[in-house]
């Protein structure tokens, strides 16, 4: 069984400028690696980014909770975001919320609608109409993903003006964000993973 090494701070307890500086290492240790890599898009990249390999990871989670909440709008009623890369990230925000004594739902939005049953694209706490819901993504490109669950959200009624990712790409899609009205911010920015990625490798 592989023992996980303790952070170097406690992800529970620590200020967020120091979750920042962990969950910044754990991208840089983990998540991201250089190299010729084939994106789903079919693109060449220098650079690929495994997002789950930090939101599965124990501290990572609690880390991107707390980093992610006090970012959410007071009126939010819930957290979204498409399966599958955006699971972890609104179950981690859902279970840290409720140690902070805000507890809010996760809401899972399917790719494909439910083959069986109430056939439903969106699994989670069914909330009033006009709910305000914020929509979150691991890593952003060019914005289609996490726009994808902004539109299966309205459609059953839900209001959506926020999208939080972990890390923005730089290829499109905060300006993509801008131009549907959509607020937009991440946690990273490519460029300072690729500045860390360097510092601690050279």
């Amino acid at each position: 069984m592989m023992n996980i090494p303790p952070a170097a701070i406690d992800p529970t307890t620590a200020d967020l400028p120091a979750l920042q500086d962990l969950l910044l290492d754990l991208f840089c240790q983990l998540a991201y690696q250089e190299g010729d890599f084939t994106l789903s898009s079919g693109k060449k990249s220098d650079y690929y980014i495994n997002g789950k390999e930090v939101t599965l990871h124990p501290q990572g989670a609690v880390a991107i909770g707390r980093l992610i909440l006090p970012l959410l709008p007071p009126e939010t009623a819930a957290v979204a975001g498409l399966t599958l890369g955006a699971d972890p990230i609104v179950s981690a925000v859902s279970v840290v919320s409720t140690y902070a004594g805000r507890p809010m739902p996760g809401l899972i939005v399917r790719k494909e609608a439910k083959g069986h049953g109430t056939a439903a694209y969106i699994e989670g706490m069914k909330l009033p109409e006009g709910a305000e819901v914020v929509v979150l993504e691991d890593v952003v490109t060019t914005g289609g993903s996490a726009m994808k669950a902004v539109e299966r959200l309205r459609a059953a009624g839900y209001v959506v003006n926020r999208v939080i990712a972990l890390v923005d790409r730089q290829q499109g899609g905060a300006e993509f964000y801008r131009s549907v009205n959509l607020d937009f911010h991440s946690i990273f920015q490519i460029s300072q993973l690729k500045t860390h990625y360097q510092k601690i490798h050279s």
